[in-house]
């Protein structure tokens, strides 16, 4: 695949905490894009590993490319992507976690799409998980599409994974500060309560290499989850942006979705236990 070397007015945005076995894999799809980054932005988020030795080896080998941050603390996700977020000198962001990875094409369709669209304050597209850490995330594309989310469309469900997004930096919403949980889908719902547009391109673009939510990683603990979620819509009705009832309602569905997903990983995790025990 032949590369364009001029690179699109993006900041990525990595949050790095112990990720000294990813990150490599992470940026290495980040500085293979067709149409790469002006700037890479890596905060490591108070690592107690080797991240900070790989991080600074990654700049090196990537001069001008990668700007380092670095927490005394550990702060979570929300604020390393905020610090990130802050220091940005470029017009988009987009943000990587660093355990998964981008599509070659990703940064080009997605920046094309949102200069062609203005009035589109967040942009997200679909993903597909990987089994194999080495497979790279390179297939065939099929034809762009595109279609505009709507508020309670959002509202019930979680469209995006955050490696998935691209949104305007100039935008006044941010994550929450300190929040370590469902931070993410808090972002993207205060952002379509507030009129901005959501948009949703539908083709995978990243590759994420955890097991399905709730199977294990830092989804894991679900109820800490599923209670982010409830919680993100008191925090939206506290702010004004829902009604309470609608609040109230929306809080309810998502203990439902709790307890339908506990059932989900109680028969996944009967059908690995039987098929472990055929071997």
């Amino acid at each position: 695949m032949k590369l364009n070397l001029k690179p699109v007015p993006v900041t990525v945005v990595i949050p790095c905490h112990a990720c000294v076995a990813t990150i490599e894999r992470a940026v290495s799809s980040v500085v293979s894009q067709t149409r790469g980054p002006a700037e890479i932005i890596l905060i490591d988020d108070a690592s107690t590993d080797d991240t900070w030795t790989k991080l600074t080896e990654l700049a090196s080998a990537y001069p001008g490319r990668i700007k380092l941050l670095r927490h005394e603390e550990n702060q979570g996700v929300a604020n390393a992507r905020n610090a990130g977020w802050a220091v940005a000198s470029q017009p988009y962001i987009a943000f990587l976690d660093a355990d998964d990875a981008w599509h070659p094409e990703k940064l080009a369709i997605q920046y094309a799409y949102m200069e062609a669209v203005p009035d589109v304050a967040l942009c997200g597209h679909g993903h597909r998980i990987l089994q194999n850490s080495a497979m790279k995330p390179d297939w065939d594309l099929d034809k762009l599409m595109a279609k505009r989310i709507p508020k309670w469309s959002l509202l019930l469900a979680n469209k995006f994974i955050t490696p998935s997004v691209m949104l305007r930096r100039d935008i006044r919403q941010r994550f929450s500060e300190g929040r370590r949980h469902m931070e993410d889908r808090l972002l993207w719902l205060e952002i379509v309560c507030d009129g901005g547009r959501v948009d949703c391109l539908q083709l995978d673009l990243a590759a994420t290499y955890k097991v399905p939510y709730g199977f294990g990683g830092l989804s894991s603990n679900l109820w800490q989850m599923a209670s982010a979620d409830m919680d993100n819509y008191r925090v939206l009705w506290a702010k004004g942006k829902l009604s309470r009832p609608a609040a109230y309602a929306l809080r309810l569905f998502s203990l439902f979705k709790f307890f339908r997903r506990i059932a989900k990983v109680a028969v996944w995790r009967l059908g690995a236990g039987l098929r472990g025990s055929d071997r």
